[in-house]
């Protein structure tokens, strides 16, 4: 048992078909494993060979588990904002492991702010409720979640009495936190003019060039925004640090012409619209704003502490002048109103530098206006999300809101391919052994071996049970050639592995860069531009990687644009090979899938009815105009990397194109 180091919660047996022995079932006390069992078995045989049925080329596979774990508990709506530890905010469904954001810890009086960190992240359907605040923020969660109120911890939803008793949201209750996140200004013309003016006229003097300060993040927005006006600039080191000084970096332009079109750009405007004002009020934070949990931006110039009043009144802030005789006649501008102030203006104005923009330490005081008004059904299932973080909870939509633990589930007397698949997972724990007795028997012809082909075997539960290092030291062993097929980055581990492996290939399924599609089809996976990062370092360490475009579904994920980005970057990364492949719906997948279309894309519904009325494939001209849509990709971008434009067509063990299957779908 590799998970040495974590709690055994519970060990039953429980006899699986096709199993001689009762399997232990375990339950373990880690965020990840919360509310999915493990049924640990031995395997007599763990080299399967693949029925010619299947159109696969090559003939023997290895799947260390069965089922592949997503997650478990699930309670907040994908889009429900989460406070990013920049000071940003972030859509839920977004989230992954090891993302910084915002929780919070109790030190003396008061809970505070602290940076803290996403350990797993997960999602399914569940019944949803809207709870409405007083002012106007709205959330989306379960009834099981729970949301810090003034009067401690309250799920959604309750009883008074009986079997539901528990803590649970009154319209009596009032929340803790900021109050709703404000959106983010569209980088307009206008929003990149007023940052550059805010920005310069803020450093000081608009009639010379170079741009000093210490923070590179102000800098180089402003070098950007000037290079988008063909106005290009240099950076080079303005003043080496020393003692407890930092250094300061500085970007410039000696070109006449230049210099005189970023004073023209600086001007006053006539008639500011909101996106300058918010671009003004960013920028000149940047260059003399401060926050400790309260912000303040300090000027000697009359007219920019004019334009920074008047840009704050008209986005609807409050503020009062300063003036405390200082030198020069320096004054401050300050934001009234406390922390939800101070993070509804970092969110509307989006300043550039990260450190000014913390609120680590600050009290959660309950300044806003959050009290519940209302806690609705809203009489359907929908996808909801949650985290588990390193204090425990996380800041959603301005509400300190709790991780949820889930309850162990029920027992089930069969497993099905939906719930199930997710949480009911077969652990063949004797998979390296048993690989190593049948891979070094002198009847064992060395053919090509595959893994990935049925489910994941780097989802995220082989971090605990680490069954592949000792599958690939067989391979090696044995001088077996083999293949892996993964959406992981997991399997960069093993890097070394694969080097040693006389013949071996990896592949990379990345079916969409659309973060909507990828989101609503593969909520849990690991990121896709992750992936291509995996298989640029695997082909700088020589291990021949190739992607596979799978499933490419019609209407979803199928536009030759979408196809032609991912060859694009795909090229850059180096991958050896690329290949696509329409979807496939076998047996309960199916179902699973059309439920899923009925609920995301009912628009789609008549023709998926049509392409698979007669069986598991589309229809052999939708596969063929799926082949076209790769093979016209690898033309417009020029793909040949590897010296490879497409996939091989039959068995050879030494393939670095991705078999002709689609990974798993649910």
């Amino acid at each position: 048992m590799r998970w040495d180091n974590l709690k055994l919660e519970t060990q039953e047996g429980h006899r699986l078909p096709g199993y001689r022995e009762p399997a232990a079932v375990r339950t373990f006390d880690a965020p990840e494993a919360l509310d999915v069992r493990f049924y640990e078995v031995q395997a007599k045989s763990v080299l399967n060979k693949v029925p010619k049925a299947s159109r696969m080329p090559f003939r023997w596979t290895i799947n260390p588990y069965r089922g592949c774990t997503h997650a478990c508990t699930y309670c907040m709506a994908g889009d429900t904002p989460i406070l990013m530890a920049d000071g940003r905010h972030k859509p839920l469904a977004d989230l992954r492991v090891g993302d910084a954001i915002y929780g919070t810890e109790r030190r003396g009086t008061y809970r505070r702010y602290v940076h803290t960190e996403v350990r797993a992240h997960w999602s399914t359907a569940k019944p949803a409720y809207r709870v409405l605040l007083d002012d106007g923020t709205e959330l989306i969660a379960s009834g099981d979640h729970r949301f810090l109120s003034d009067r401690g911890w309250k799920f959604v939803t309750g009883a008074e009495q009986g079997s539901a008793r528990r803590p649970h949201l009154t319209t009596n209750d009032k929340l803790m936190g900021v109050g709703h996140f404000a959106s983010g200004p569209e980088e307009t013309s206008d929003y990149r003019q007023g940052y550059l003016c805010g920005l310069i006229r803020g450093d000081g003097d608009v009639h010379r060039l170079p741009l000093a300060m210490a923070d590179l993040e102000a800098l180089r927005r402003a070098r950007d925004y000037l290079s988008r006006l063909t106005l290009e600039t240099d950076e080079l080191l303005f003043r080496a640090a020393g003692g407890t000084t930092r250094a300061i970096s500085a970007i410039r332009t000696s070109a006449r012409d230049r210099v005189q079109a970023i004073r023209e750009l600086v001007r006053w405007p006539r008639s500011p619209g909101d996106d300058w004002c918010k671009g003004f009020l960013a920028g000149i934070f940047d260059a003399e704003g401060s926050s400790s949990g309260v912000v303040r931006i300090s000027n000697t110039d009359d007219e920019s502490i004019a334009w920074t009043e008047y840009c704050l009144r008209r986005l609807g802030f409050s503020s009062v002048l300063e003036d405390g005789g200082r030198a020069k006649r320096l004054r401050c501008v300050r934001l009234v109103g406390g922390l939800p102030e101070v993070i509804r203006f970092f969110h509307t104005t989006d300043p550039a530098i990260t450190r000014k923009r913390s609120i680590a330490g600050t009290a959660s005081k309950c300044r806003a206006d959050l009290g519940v008004v209302s806690v609705e059904p809203l009489g359907k299932e929908l996808p909801l999300y949650d985290i588990t973080t390193g204090t425990g909870d996380f800041i959603a939509n301005g509400v300190v809101s709790h991780n949820c633990f889930a309850r162990p589930t029920h027992t089930y007397l069969d497993f099905n391919a939906g719930r199930d698949f997710e949480r009911e997972i077969v652990v063949k724990v004797n998979t390296p052994e048993v690989a190593r007795a049948e891979l070094m028997r002198p009847s064992w012809k060395h053919e090509h071996v595959a893994l990935g082909t049925n489910t994941d075997p780097y989802q995220w539960v082989e971090k605990r049970y680490e069954l592949l290092p000792g599958v690939w030291e067989a391979m090696r062993d044995s001088r077996t050639p083999s293949s892996v097929l993964t959406k992981s980055p997991l399997l960069l581990r093993d890097i070394e592995l694969f080097k040693q492996i006389p013949s071996f290939a990896a592949n990379l399924s990345i079916p969409t860069l659309d973060e909507k599609a990828w989101r609503a089809t593969e909520p849990h996976t690991p990121h896709p531009r992750k992936r291509i990062e995996a298989v640029a370092e695997l082909n700088r360490a020589g291990i021949p990687t190739g992607v596979l475009v799978a499933p490419l579904m019609p209407g979803i994920n199928d536009s030759p644009a979408q196809v032609e980005k991912i060859l694009e970057l795909c090229a850059d990364a180096g991958a050896v090979s690329i290949g696509g492949i329409c979807l496939h719906l076998r047996g309960e997948v199916r179902a699973i899938f059309m439920d899923w279309l009925r609920s995301y894309r009912p628009d789609l519904v008549p023709r998926y009815e049509r392409l698979y009325a007669r069986g598991a494939y589309a229809p052999k001209e939708e596969r063929e105009r799926i082949s076209r849509l790769v093979r016209a990709g690898r033309r417009v971008t020029g793909f040949r990397r590897g010296g490879a434009t497409e996939p091989p067509e039959q068995d050879h063990p030494q393939m670095a194109a991705p078999p002709p299957e689609q990974p798993s779908l649910f």
